[in-house]
């Protein structure tokens, strides 16, 4: 890039300098000026469209590299920082940021060169023909050096904390949109519209300050390159008759009034380049974040039948979300049984949730151990570990695609047995009276399927899986009655001889259940059958079973 501007550069000048000389020639005709003229100006845009092919490659294997490591590394990330990090601020970085990426930085590098270039060559060929004006350029120049660095200082942590408000902005909006219906009962628009606005003043300002400072540099950049025109036309008019040609006058002149737009030119892009570099930093900052375990460890990996039970033993296990953070699961300890049936119970917060997110290893236990069949899942890798577990979730999720795609997304079963698993979790019907089948078209979220049909596909799912254990997280809490009466039934049918792990949103569902783990606090309270703990009424299962039926009474009055 450097060289195909270096070479559009030379051509220029050769051409102005053609020009000066052969118009003081009498023996050239106007045919060989023109001709002559127009081929170095032919070949200076061919040089200059080599300039922006260049660009224009540099630029996309920069985004293609920066793009690929922010996905690999965001992809990868660990649950916790998803908990922690506002979806605004990644989504700032994987649109925003990677725009400027795209489209700004490339060809602002490739100005910033042009106008380096041009501004040399210019301070040049001035001096070439009045070598005097290097007295003034020269410290001109320093000090246009010193008002940009001065600028630049400045100019970096506004854009940095430009950066910072547009977060805001997106995820005030995008969470403004998920609650719109709440916002609306309770008439609260017009206070969410004026915290809106709030938001986008704070940006624009913010905004407005950057573009006032770029005015600033650019005012003071003019004013001093308007010395050096000034010494150069001075030293052209009082030179004495003779000394310089009327040709190389011209040329001179002609460069020096070229001088102050070439550096404005050059300023105005350096302190965008300068400015757009902090979208790179703020990328790189999510390049390296700290990625979740290994999806296989090659030298601990589980024989391809695991588990061929379902027994998992919980030993002392302690979870934390965070470092230094306090203790969510307390140093639990329980065995179920292969083929057991549990039922885990407890107030908000009472580490339900967490449980199930220690057994897939969203987090990471900060103490003890959970071994199914005997051996320790922190042992081997993440995609060992998940491919051999179920779970039908509370929020059910299906993916814009097919039917096909959204029961088997890998591809990995034949339309026979997705048939045979629509056809147990009763969706066989429905897909059959469309005219595309499993090919039936999944709109985004599952929005053209309705909520107890899209828990039925998560089902479809498990049974095509048949893992040895399956877990049901606050399943039955958003569906219907019908849809919850065929979901337990395929379950007891289906998975009989499967460990099951249900969490329950409506207490009195476990109650047919071989164990009920009773949580409160990160702690297990009692581990029993729910009829031993229903005999005494002062078991903590019993209480919460009491209380579920008195608000259930309380509400239904």
């Amino acid at each position: 890039m450097c060289t195909s501007q270096v070479l559009f550069t030379c051509f220029q000048i050769m051409s102005t300098y053609w020009l000066a000389v052969a118009v003081q020639m009498d023996n050239v005709s106007a045919a060989l000026l023109v001709g002559a003229y127009s081929g170095l100006s032919i070949f200076s845009c061919c040089f200059a469209y080599f300039r922006s092919f260049f660009a224009a490659i540099l630029g996309l294997k920069a985004s293609k590299a920066f793009f690929g490591g922010l996905m690999d590394s965001v992809f990868k990330a660990p649950m916790s920082f998803f908990d922690s990090t506002p979806v605004g601020r990644i989504l700032t970085r994987a649109s925003s940021d990677l725009s400027i990426l795209d489209f700004d930085i490339p060809y602002s590098m490739a100005f910033v060169v042009t106008g380096g270039i041009e501004v040399v060559t210019t301070v040049l060929v001035m001096g070439t023909v009045t070598w005097q004006v290097l007295v003034v350029a020269i410290p001109v120049t320093i000090t246009m050096v010193y008002v940009q660095r001065y600028y630049v200082s400045s100019a970096r942590e506004l854009v940095r904390i430009n950066g910072t408000t547009k977060a805001p902005v997106m995820n005030y909006a995008s969470e403004s949109i998920l609650g719109v219906v709440t916002i609306r009962a309770f008439s609260a628009t017009e206070r969410f519209i004026h915290n809106n606005m709030n938001l986008i003043d704070t940006d624009a300002t913010l905004f407005f300050h950057t573009i006032a400072a770029q005015e600033w540099v650019l005012i003071r950049v003019e004013a001093l390159q308007s010395l050096t025109i000034l010494t150069s036309a001075l030293f052209l008019v009082l030179v004495p008759p003779g000394v310089i040609s009327p040709g190389f006058a011209g040329l001179c002149l002609s460069y020096a009034l070229t001088l102050t737009s070439a550096q404005v030119f050059l300023t105005r892009f350096y302190s965008y380049l300068e400015n757009y570099i902090i979208s790179v930093e703020r990328i790189k900052q999510y390049m390296h974040l700290p990625s979740e375990p290994p999806a296989i460890i090659p030298e601990n990996r589980p024989p391809s039948s695991w588990p061929q039970e379902g027994r998992i033993d919980l030993q002392d296990l302690k979870v934390r979300y965070r470092p230094n953070a306090p203790l969510v699961l307390k140093g639990i300890t329980c065995t179920v049984a292969a083929g057991n049936k549990i039922g885990v119970v407890g107030r908000t917060g009472s580490g339900k949730s967490t449980l199930i997110s220690s057994l897939f290893r969203l987090v990471d236990p900060a103490g003890g151990r959970i071994l199914i069949d005997k051996l320790d899942i922190c042992c081997i890798g993440l995609k060992d570990l998940r491919t051999k577990l179920s779970i039908i979730p509370q929020e059910p999720t299906l993916f814009r695609g097919t039917v096909r795609n959204n029961l088997d997304p890998l591809g990995l079963h034949s339309d026979q047995e997705i048939w045979e698993a629509l056809e147990k979790c009763q969706l066989k019907t429905a897909i059959s009276s469309t005219p595309a089948l499993l090919d039936t078209v999944v709109s985004d979220d599952g929005d053209n399927w309705s909520a107890g049909q899209r828990q039925l596909f998560c089902l479809g799912r498990v049974l095509l899986c048949r893992n040895k254990i399956l877990v049901l997280d606050e399943a039955t809490a958003s569906i219907d009655s019908a849809t919850d009466a065929i979901l337990q039934k395929v379950i007891r049918q289906q998975f009989s001889s499967c460990t099951v792990i249900t969490i329950a949103h409506r207490v009195p569902t476990v109650t047919d259940s071989d164990r009920v783990m009773v949580l409160s606090y990160g702690k297990l309270l009692e581990f029993e059958t729910p009829a031993t703990l229903l005999e005494d009424q002062q078991s903590a299962f019993a209480k919460l079973v009491a209380e579920y039926w008195a608000n259930t009474k309380r509400n239904s009055a």
